[in-house]
């Protein structure tokens, strides 16, 4: 059995057999120590490869530079690697500057022995006979043409060789040549002087781009085409030699001219760039932008600024609604104009968004069976309390459908339908979504929500107009080509197919109730206006596009006399145009706009809002409405409807005609539709209650007779702070009516009273002291109507 020695001892016996003898031999002792100098020198000394050095370039979806930010030497650059530049750049470059790259090992002697020789010759450093490795080595540590400086640049090549392959050190050449003032880098050189990529290069302009490096000041080719040719036409000549390239493709090449426009560095999309910029970022920052319809977008814009108020700016926002990429990103007029606070974002900022919300209210309302597209809606004047909303353009229209309210953005009906909506749910539908109303620390959604009371962006808004084009389904925007889409349900198909045909002016079906409609959507389109003039919005949703316009002053200066219909969407319109020319050059067809199963049309009747036979007494008006799921909605009451003023009254008849109690003989019941009682003052007389109700006959009288509609004063509102005619001392006269009520009427000023009038009559009023009033009006029924106003001097 043979016995196994320790591990030890099997150690100790091949150093004393083995290793010993061999450092018992002096000449061993020399490289050994060598490579122990070399390792210690190249841990103390390590190479200075480059970190990030916050240089960064954001590119269009096509590469194309859009803006650049340079390191701290003022210096950007483009990155590429050697598969993404020409191969005839790579040919061109490794045939005039090392021919002998993939074979040396960082130097070649036999240059280095010519330029010495050439060096000792003429007493000073005449040639380098660098390789591309050692100008790498330069380049990552620069150091003075002198012997000194030759050997540092040795032992940097030789660390290059020892930790780099080949095609990492020509990724660093191709990244850190110089091509004269702040540029480095093939790629950045490529773009700003020939405007394309650099795999785009031809022989010619990879030959002028291989020679810059050698003087990159001298041979600018921006400032002295002259000497950049020259020198062009030697690489050309060497390639020749070497018979690199077919002498027909060299000759054709030396025809080329070099004619160049001066230098144009990116300087696109500047905020979104600003935006995108991170310390986390990579050097390229990749983008989905359009790079051509950016510059057009940005062009246009310019234009614009000679229309626009002092000190005004604007954003424009473009969306590619199928993919909901970002196609154009434009969040100031101009960057560079510190009068326009052109360093703000617009696309970002949080402002009023004035009656942009309205489309989700009347698709959630669609959604929720509240009303039909021709609902009859209530523009009438209302108060809640403290709050009195109004109309943009002062008046009420009375009777109005919904999709007439919101295709002329009238503001009482849609704060009829928010309250009967509820404000809260109405903003946590948006929230939910992703269009978040930011509202003040504390506050509460109320019904000025809908009238722009909250805050919102451009770029929230638009995210959730995507919805009227993506079925309801409401998607997040994607600025950068990693971003995933996002989407989440806001509306029905069917409701957000009829809000768009409402704001593409298309709100009235086709009277067949049977026809289905395919057919190219054209712009659906909603402008807004905040209080005060400060905002002016348009918003539209194209076949292909979202496009979002903002015009306002950054700092919140209202600018009177501007508003979204005026200011915004013309810029919308153009816009529009610009894009439907350019689908239409490249012959990108429309996408058609099927009706969805779920919409259909139905034949209705005011005041009741429901389907009827249009020879019934009480169909008053017959419209066509798009219905969703066959649903017909009655007529949706106010809150302040009076009671016992509902839009149907139970009466009986006798034979004549005549109103009376359901217990007279011969009385026969009978249904009447009224219109609600709110609408009075605005309806024509035949359709008011006191002639739509049968005379009472004396004979035998109802017990129960239905109220009149409530007594309102007309010619002046409540709060009201009315002048004299400028330059006149006669005294302020009013012209009065009421409308409502019953019988006679008694009017008061401060409770005296000043007249007497029968139902429908005006009267004159004149008021000569400045101060505050209180006027009333008393009817026959007992019903009062009062209201304060003030005269100022």
């Amino acid at each position: 059995m043979t016995r196994v020695k320790p591990l030890y001892l099997l150690v100790l016996s091949v150093w004393h057999n083995r290793v010993w003898p061999l450092l018992r031999r002096p000449w061993l002792w020399l490289p050994l120590c060598l490579l122990l100098v070399l390792m210690l020198a190249d841990r103390l000394l390590p190479l200075p490869l480059p970190v990030d050095d916050l240089a960064r370039v954001v590119l269009a979806e096509d590469g194309t530079p859009l803006w650049r930010f340079a390191d701290h030497d003022g210096v950007w650059r483009y990155p590429v690697r050697p598969d993404q530049v020409s191969p005839y750049y790579l040919e061109a470059l490794l045939t005039y500057e090392d021919r002998w790259f993939y074979q040396h090992p960082g130097v070649n002697p036999l240059a280095l022995g010519r330029a010495a020789w050439q060096n000792l010759q003429g007493g000073r450093v005449l040639s380098g006979g660098s390789t591309l490795s050692m100008q790498v080595a330069r380049l990552l540590d620069p150091h003075a043409r002198s012997y000194r400086g030759k050997l540092k640049q040795l032992w940097r090549t030789l660390q290059l060789e020892w930790h780099l392959s080949k095609d990492e050190i020509l990724t660093l050449y191709l990244n850190r040549a110089p091509f004269g003032g702040t540029l480095q880098g093939v790629a950045a050189a490529s773009w700003a002087y020939l405007g394309k990529s650099p795999s785009q290069l031809t022989r010619a302009e990879a030959a002028l781009l291989a020679v810059l490096p050698q003087a990159p000041s001298r041979l600018r080719p921006d400032r002295h085409p002259e000497r950049a040719q020259a020198a062009r036409d030697k690489v050309l000549k060497r390639l020749a030699d070497f018979n690199v390239w077919p002498q027909s493709a060299i000759s054709d090449a030396l025809e080329e001219p070099v004619l160049l426009a001066p230098r144009q560095e990116p300087r696109l999309a500047p905020l979104l760039a600003r935006r995108l910029n991170t310390r986390s970022s990579p050097p390229l920052i990749h983008t989905t932008l359009d790079a051509a319809l950016q510059r057009r977008l940005e062009d246009l814009l310019l234009g614009w600024r000679a229309r626009l108020p002092e000190r005004t700016s604007a954003a424009i926002l473009v969306v590619e609604q199928p993919s909901m990429a970002v196609r154009a990103y434009l969040g100031s007029v101009d960057i560079s104009d510190a009068k326009r606070f052109g360093h703000v974002d617009m696309v970002r900022a949080v402002r009023s968004p004035g009656s942009t919300l309205k489309p989700f209210l009347y698709g959630m309302a669609l959604d929720e069976g509240l009303i039909h597209s021709e609902s009859l809606l209530q523009d009438v004047p209302r108060r809640y309390g403290d709050y009195r909303p109004g109309n943009f353009a002062s008046g009420f229209s009375g009777a109005v459908s919904a999709s007439q309210a919101l295709a002329t953005s009238l503001n009482l009906p849609a704060v009829q339908l928010l309250e009967a909506y509820g404000p809260k749910r109405f903003a946590g539908e948006l929230r939910s979504a992703g269009v978040p109303l930011l509202l003040p620390p504390l506050a509460e959604p109320n019904l000025a929500l809908i009238l722009g009371g909250a805050g919102s962006r451009l770029e929230e808004l638009v995210s959730g107009y995507s919805a009227f084009a993506r079925g309801g389904m409401a998607a997040r925007l994607r600025f950068q080509p990693q971003d995933g889409l996002h989407e989440r349900r806001l509306l029905s198909p069917g409701s957000a197919w009829i809000v768009r045909r409402i704001l593409s002016g298309q709100a009235r079906p086709d009277r067949d109730p049977r026809a289905q409609l395919v057919q190219r959507p054209t712009l659906a389109w909603k402008t807004g206006t905040s209080y005060g003039f400060r905002d002016a919005w348009a918003i539209g949703v194209a076949p292909r596009y979202l496009i979002g316009i903002w015009i306002g002053r950054p700092d919140g200066t209202p600018v009177p006399g501007q508003f979204g219909l005026a200011s915004a969407a013309p810029l919308l319109l153009q816009v529009h145009d610009l894009l439907v020319n350019r689908d239409s050059q490249r012959g990108i067809a429309q996408p058609l706009d099927p009706q969805p199963a779920e919409v259909g049309v139905a034949a209705i009747c005011w005041p009741l809002g429901q389907p009827m036979d249009p020879q019934d007494p009480n169909c008053r008006r017959q419209r066509f409405a798009w219905t969703l799921a066959g649903t017909t909605p009655p007529t949706l009451p106010a809150p302040d409807q009076p009671l016992g003023l509902g839009l149907q009254e139970r009466i009986w008849t006798n034979a004549a005609g005549l109103r009376v109690d359901a217990s007279c003989p011969g009385a026969t019941q009978q249904n009447l539709a009224l219109w609600p009682a709110p609408l009075e003052p605005w309806l024509p007389r035949r359709e008011r209650r006191s002639a739509r109700m049968p005379a009472v006959d004396p004979q035998c009288p109802p017990q129960h007779v239905p109220a009149s509609a409530p007594l309102s004063i007309v010619g002046v509102r409540e709060g009201d702070r009315l002048r004299r005619p400028a330059g006149s001392a006669e005294p302020l006269r009013l012209r009065l009516s009421a409308l409502g009520g019953s019988g006679r009427r008694w009017w008061f000023v401060d409770g005296q009273p000043v007249a007497e009038t029968n139902a429908d009559a005006l009267i004159s009023q004149s008021f000569a002291r400045a101060g505050r009033y209180q006027l009333s009006v008393l009817d026959e029924s007992g019903q009062t109507a009062q209201l304060s106003f003030s005269l100022q001097n």
